[in-house]
């Protein structure tokens, strides 16, 4: 690559950057500086072993998020978007195998790590309690209605933690991202909402930052299905009340997260 290229990247990173700073700039005022140091910060994962054979190292965000699911003996569960892993562990420590755990990721690749995470971390017993499938979940509910208990949806998101680390997400970067992620993981909380029996538990989380990902998705779904899902409230000392839901933001946390979830009951 010659100098005039290096330079014309490196022009065009600073410039995607400066409109990064400004969107979120917007969203959190002057506290998007702390923020974004926080960000900036070495992660600090912690070791999840509760019933497994080896520990998983993860943020503390994630497990306490995953946690909050309700589960039951018997119940037929779904992690919608399960790759890497972690939520899924933490699913299947629970439920003791007392239960069946349907763990999907659309992509291939992500699968075949899923499947590693679940091989290495699961004795035979709870890994018989679980099976790996390669869909897409957005049409999930189309084919399975009124069929789990519980389902956990993580969705794809913006990610901003990952998008400040790296100059070549921060490059990939663009003010329409959120808008688009926000159409998919609708069609994915809805899908979610459809597959879910009435009484049952969706959860909903997000590595974002951004309201539009988080609880504008959620207030959609009270939107489109009227009278047919409510909010159960959970308590979570690190975490910040939003209009639906809560979220573990990384400047007031000790650096966890970030992280948004929001706990809803299909109406029976």
């Amino acid at each position: 690559m010659g100098r005039k290229d290096r330079e014309r990247l490196a022009g065009e990173l600073e410039r995607r950057t400066a409109d990064f700073d400004g969107y979120y700039s917007a969203i959190w005022g002057g506290r998007w500086a702390s923020i974004r140091s926080s960000l900036l910060e070495e992660r600090r994962p912690v070791a999840y072993s509760d019933n497994l054979v080896q520990p998983y190292y993860m943020d503390e965000a994630s497990i306490c998020t995953a946690r909050l699911l309700p589960l039951a003996d018997g119940d037929r569960v779904l992690d919608m978007c399960a790759a890497p892993g972690g939520k899924t562990l933490v699913l299947a420590s629970r439920l003791d195998g007392r239960g069946q755990i349907v763990a999907n990721d659309r992509s291939k690749d992500r699968r075949a790590r899923l499947d590693k995470v679940l091989r290495e971390h699961l004795d035979d017993r709870l890994h018989s309690s679980v099976r790996t499938t390669c869909h897409d979940a957005s049409r999930w509910g189309l084919h399975e209605k009124d069929a789990y208990d519980a389902v956990l949806l993580d969705a794809p998101c913006s990610s901003e933690r990952h998008v400040i680390a790296s100059d070549e997400h921060m490059a990939m970067w663009s003010p329409g991202r959120p808008k688009r992620l926000a159409i998919e993981q609708y069609a994915l909380l809805s899908s979610a909402f459809m597959t879910t029996r009435p009484g049952g538990f969706i959860l909903y989380s997000t590595c974002s930052l951004n309201p539009r990902e988080d609880e504008m998705v959620v207030a959609r779904l009270f939107e489109r299905r009227k009278g047919l899902v409510e909010e159960v409230p959970v308590e979570v000392a690190m975490a910040e009340r939003r209009t639906y839901g809560a979220m573990i933001v990384p400047d007031t946390s000790s650096g966890l997260g970030p992280m948004y979830f929001c706990l809803l009951r299909k109406a029976e």
